[in-house]
């Protein structure tokens, strides 16, 4: 599929369902004949400081839908999820690749992130306090420099809708001691297995955040796994700690913002066609290369 050549979809409309959630990128759905399923739909809308930019970005949500997929097959035996299927057929065609029927979860509300490498920011909180998340860190670490050993290092959404690094002590606080050991470990074990199948493939996971939910009494992994956008993937060839590196993510559209000085307040400008495909050809390619094939 040359999803290149395919509009971009920024508004899904799933006929027979009910719209319960409109995210930065997901449509959420419920199903009015069956209470315990969800529809997640992965548009080809693109957020960039925090806004959701005029321009969306061709193929990206079937390559964040199909990322997850793989990724939970490749877990399968680690951790159970919520995914039930991807029959959207009856749908219509735009919804055929994008979309995951779920179980309905109680959703925890942690976002559990996983970090080898200090980055972003855990970067920056280092460089004010020499921990993350309430976790010392040797002294004299570089931007991008591997960590001793892979930490957990929870965030929580604030009501400014940005993430807020809390420290171990605050999820206990949130979930309970229990739940909360349980979500770290699952947290770094995905991650230790993740980045060693990602770095026989030439990618470095330098960090990532998964998200937990509760269905009956079972602890599963939800939402999006291991994708471009809940992850920072860096080329393993060009790795230099000592500064920012080159990713598969966002990084053709962040140069561009900056570029023209946006002032990072609405509205979100629109993006030039060269750059939305340079975007999507980089995040087609890191599907390709975790995978081993192409959408």
């Amino acid at each position: 599929m040359d999803v290149l050549n395919l509009p971009p979809l920024l508004d899904s409309n799933a006929p027979g369902l009910k719209l319960r959630a409109r995210g930065k990128v997901r449509d959420i759905y419920e199903d009015p004949h069956q209470s315990d399923r969800l529809l997640i739909v992965a548009s080809d809308r693109i957020s960039a400081f925090d806004y959701i930019l005029a321009t969306g970005i061709p193929g990206k949500g079937r390559v964040l839908t199909q990322m997850t997929l793989f990724w939970l097959d490749f877990l399968r035996d680690t951790v159970p999820n919520h995914l039930l299927n991807t029959d959207v057929e009856d749908l219509g065609e735009e919804f055929v690749g994008r979309s995951m029927w779920v179980k309905k979860a109680e959703m925890f509300d942690v976002e559990c992130v996983a970090r080898g490498y200090l980055s972003g920011s855990g970067w920056k909180e280092y460089q004010q306090t020499g921990a993350v998340c309430g976790i010392t860190l040797p002294k004299g670490l570089r931007e991008s420099d591997l960590l001793p050993k892979p930490i957990f290092t929870p965030a929580s959404k604030a009501q400014s809708g940005h993430d807020e690094n809390i420290s171990f002590d605050r999820v206990v606080e949130k979930v309970g001691g229990e739940t909360a050991e349980t979500l770290r470990e699952l947290t770094l074990k995905i991650y230790h297995q993740a980045a060693a199948y990602a770095r026989s493939r030439g990618i470095i996971i330098a960090d990532t955040k998964f998200e937990f939910g509760r269905v009956k009494r079972e602890i599963v992994l939800a939402d999006e796994v291991l994708t471009p956008d809940s992850s920072r993937f860096w080329p393993a060839e060009s790795y230099a700690p000592g500064g920012a590196q080159p990713s598969y993510d966002k990084q053709f559209v962040r140069d561009y913002l900056e570029s023209i000085h946006w002032n990072k307040q609405p509205p979100a400008p629109a993006l030039p066609e060269d750059v939305a495909r340079r975007t999507s050809e980089k995040y087609q390619e890191a599907y390709w290369v975790l995978a081993g094939r192409s959408l």
